[in-house]
């Protein structure tokens, strides 16, 4: 088995170059899918809950995957593991406009693309960048992979409407397959596995843990669960806003042309987002309690929300919520993988974030699914955004209790005494 190289022996801007690549490539093409919701109605006649359930299963998949994928890349190292998500991303979205059933549909979006990306996403791509960079760097390092997915979205959202009004939504769908696989070359960078961090002198030398003791560790911790339990909220928001923000859209009587720019402004707000909440963290070693600053941002999506519903909806108040809401949307991510890190350590970081990840897919899943079923329901989408300002002050007050310390893994002198 090959061991991880060591941190010295790749450039820390050559790795966030990597890592962050990797996660604006597959985050940009996931997070475009939502632009073509309608299209897909109108050209399966499945009708919108059905398609929404596709999108959604995909949700819940992404989340799946990351555990999975994360215990694999701790094991027997990163490369191999992003080398089959990359390409499995670009099947999938290639194959998009093939599926006429929701079957065909859930596969193509839910396991093939919707995998794809969470076997190179952010448990694996978090893990590697914790593991080769320099533990001072950490805060702002994952702050800047965070900004790639941000990025990826804001390019990848306007390339993708432009191809459809050139093209057609076929060819748009077929192009963002194969710009995924951009990605590849980031495998070799990323290449290696956790190892085993040394001892410090005098101390007994840490062990390897079986990843069921892992993570029956991890889930008897009452923060780490509180932290699972927010980002479940914070997936219910982002996977309802990916999905059918386009959608909220066409609803209050604007062009297309609105949603993509509100996805692409979402992503680039969320790019300034991720890399204040990466130097926030790391600030003179963590000035700021990374749930203090998860809670505030919990707590500003509740009043964005509100503020935005009280709103006349033209397209300078879409893209001014868009923005507002891009500066919160995923910088929940660096703080929450900081806190996992600082909880249980490097050495089985993208096992135990890919279990926080498959929390936040739990709610992606309910995100996404319901905003189809409440609007076939009500014919708007009121009561989601009801429900998303009462998730989001209840995240931000579930954050409070959570106590920043390490959760200390047993030592060899342990498991001999016992």
């Amino acid at each position: 088995m090959k061991t991880s190289l060591p941190a010295k022996a790749v450039p820390v801007g050559l790795v966030l170059l990597a890592a962050a690549g990797t996660f604006a490539l597959t985050m940009g093409a996931r997070q475009s899918m939502g632009l073509f919701l309608g299209t897909l109605n109108s050209s399966t006649g499945l009708g919108l809950a059905s398609i929404s359930l596709a999108f959604a299963f995909g949700q819940l998949w992404w989340g799946l995957t990351q555990p999975v994928a994360g215990l694999v890349a701790d094991r027997i190292g990163t490369g191999r593991v992003l080398v089959l998500g990359v390409l499995l991303v670009a099947i999938g979205t290639a194959l998009v406009p093939h599926m006429h059933t929701t079957a065909g549909l859930i596969f193509a979006i839910g396991v093939l693309a919707a995998g794809g990306a969470g076997m190179a996403g952010p448990s694996v791509l978090m893990a590697a960048t914790t593991r080769l960079v320099p533990p001072e760097r950490r805060g702002m390092a994952t702050g800047i992979v965070n900004a790639g997915g941000s990025f990826g979205q804001f390019v990848f959202a306007p390339i993708a409407q432009g191809v459809t009004a050139a093209a057609g939504w076929m060819a748009s769908l077929y192009t963002l397959g194969v710009i995924t696989l951009l990605a590849l070359p980031a495998a070799w960078v990323l290449r290696g596995h956790s190892a085993l961090p040394a001892a410090a002198a005098g101390a007994a030398p840490a062990v390897r843990e079986k990843a069921g003791v892992v993570i029956r560790r991890a889930l008897a911790d009452p923060s780490y669960r509180l932290l699972c339990a927010g980002f479940f909220v914070c997936g219910f928001h982002v996977a309802f806003i990916a999905t059918h923000l386009p959608g909220v859209v066409a609803s209050c009587g604007l062009p297309p042309s609105v949603g993509a720019w509100s996805l692409a402004v979402i992503g680039l707000f969320n790019i300034v987002g991720s890399l204040a909440m990466g130097w926030a963290i790391g600030f003179q070693h963590g000035r700021w309690r990374m749930k203090s600053l998860l809670s505030l941002v919990y707590a500003a999506r509740a009043v964005a929300v509100l503020v935005f519903m009280l709103l006349p909806k033209t397209p300078a108040v879409m893209l001014g919520f868009a923005a507002i809401i891009g500066f919160t949307y995923l910088s929940t991510v660096p703080p929450t993988a900081g806190l996992v890190a600082r909880f249980f350590g490097p050495a089985n970081m993208a096992t135990l974030f890919g279990i926080v990840m498959l929390a936040h897919q739990l709610g992606g899943f309910l995100g996404a699914w319901l905003g189809g079923k409440a609007f076939e329901l009500t014919g708007s989408y009121d009561w989601m955004w009801y429900a998303d300002i009462v998730l989001a002050v209840g995240a931000a007050l579930i954050h409070l209790p959570i106590r920043e310390q390490r959760v200390a893994p047993p030592t060899m002198a342990t498991v001999i005494g016992e």
